[in-house]
């Protein structure tokens, strides 16, 4: 039995999004629907990585990706860990600098931005997000991203703005999601956290 997915007008990382959660809970046969090139190439190549068949179909205004899993070799012995712990997401701490994600054209970096953090609330196991210099404007009022920021706080992550770079904007006063924070301790969070990212 196939479970359907149908993307059509969802732009990326959506489509890919939610073809990672039916493949987490075990779907064997997927059909997805996707009406763009960038989608189809993504899917595609996700569930190539994850291990099934994957065929395209090109239909009158999208492509029909059908992926079946591939069949596993029955291992003769199951491998057993050594730990008797569970596998555990190792937490992440991330530095945002910027307002936009990227050098290059302002718009694609904004738009680049609402991706990575949308992607951040489906995918990652974040426990800290510190903004820096113009990275704190992200976080105060008339941001186009306040709904995904949002998104992650309500997730339990913390969201740390510094208080330093909120002054030089003048926008201490705007703060809408997170709390103010300062360079000692935002290192100490950057230092201590067991992987880190810098955007």
């Amino acid at each position: 039995m196939s479970f359907n997915i149908d993307a059509r007008g969802l732009n990326c990382p959506e489509p890919v999004i939610l073809t990672k959660k039916s493949i987490d809970q075990g779907e064997e046969r997927l059909v997805i629907i996707v009406d763009n090139l960038a989608a189809r190439e993504n899917v595609s190549k996700l569930g190539i990585s994850q291990g099934y068949d994957v065929t395209v179909e090109p239909q009158e205004g999208f492509f029909q990706i059908t992926m079946q899993k591939q069949a596993a070799p029955d291992p003769l012995v199951s491998p057993a860990s050594d730990s008797g712990q569970e596998n555990r997401p190792t937490e992440v701490s991330i530095l945002v600098k910027s307002d936009l994600f990227g050098d290059g054209d302002p718009e694609l970096g904004q738009v680049l931005m609402k991706s990575f953090l949308y992607t951040l609330n489906e995918t990652a196991n974040i426990k800290y997000v510190v903004f820096m210099n113009r990275g704190v404007l992200l976080t105060v009022a008339g941001s186009p991203v306040l709904d995904q920021l949002q998104a992650l706080q309500d997730l339990g992550v913390s969201l740390l703005s510094c208080g330093t770079c909120l002054d030089f904007y003048n926008k201490k006063d705007k703060l809408a999601v997170g709390t103010i924070t300062n360079m000692y301790n935002a290192m100490e969070i950057l230092t201590s956290t067991p992987r880190n990212l810098t955007i």
